[in-house]
């Protein structure tokens, strides 16, 4: 969705909302495709002297593998996010801050992906104390132990094993 923000900086209008939906299902993150719904974008432009706040929420429900056992792990995300729109960072010191808008004209879908992808968590696990799964076998070690030999060693290192025992 392109935001035209002419009248917001002309002081023409003191705000504008918005309310629509986005599909990033062909957004791949760690190797899949998560989201499943479509993102529910709402919010509002509010015009000041010299800028404008830009205030949304996101909402999304998500569906990825586990990082640890790989089992499919569905949430629903509910995020908020505001920014401050300035014409120009010309007179701006601190720029990272603001979000310049030069051609009064804001691509938000672009600004709403990168909010989403930089808000959502690094790593993904089904539940806290995932075991994952046993690298010889592949088990799932949340359903159990496995049959596999506990501790193998590297045939390299055998010799300094013994030294330990």
């Amino acid at each position: 969705m392109l935001l035209d923000l002419k009248k917001i900086f002309s002081q023409e209008s003191e705000s504008c909302s918005f309310d629509y939906n986005m599909d990033l299902s062909s957004t791949e993150w760690n190797g899949a495709f998560p989201f499943v719904s479509p993102v529910a974008v709402k919010g509002t432009v509010e015009g000041h002297n010299d800028s404008a706040t830009l205030n949304m929420t996101v909402s999304f429900d998500f569906s990825i593998p586990c990082d640890r056992c790989a089992e499919r792990i569905d949430r629903h995300y509910d995020y908020s996010f505001s920014h401050i729109l300035v014409h120009s960072l010309e007179n701006s010191k601190d720029n990272d801050r603001f979000i310049e808008i030069p051609d009064e004209k804001l691509d938000l879908d672009e600004l709403v992906r990168e909010d989403i992808l930089l808000e959502l968590p690094t790593k993904f696990l089904c539940r806290e104390d995932c075991k994952g799964l046993c690298p010889t076998c592949g088990k799932n070690l949340n359903e159990g132990p496995c049959d596999c030999k506990a501790h193998t060693t590297d045939p390299r290192l055998e010799v300094l094993e013994k030294l330990l025992h």
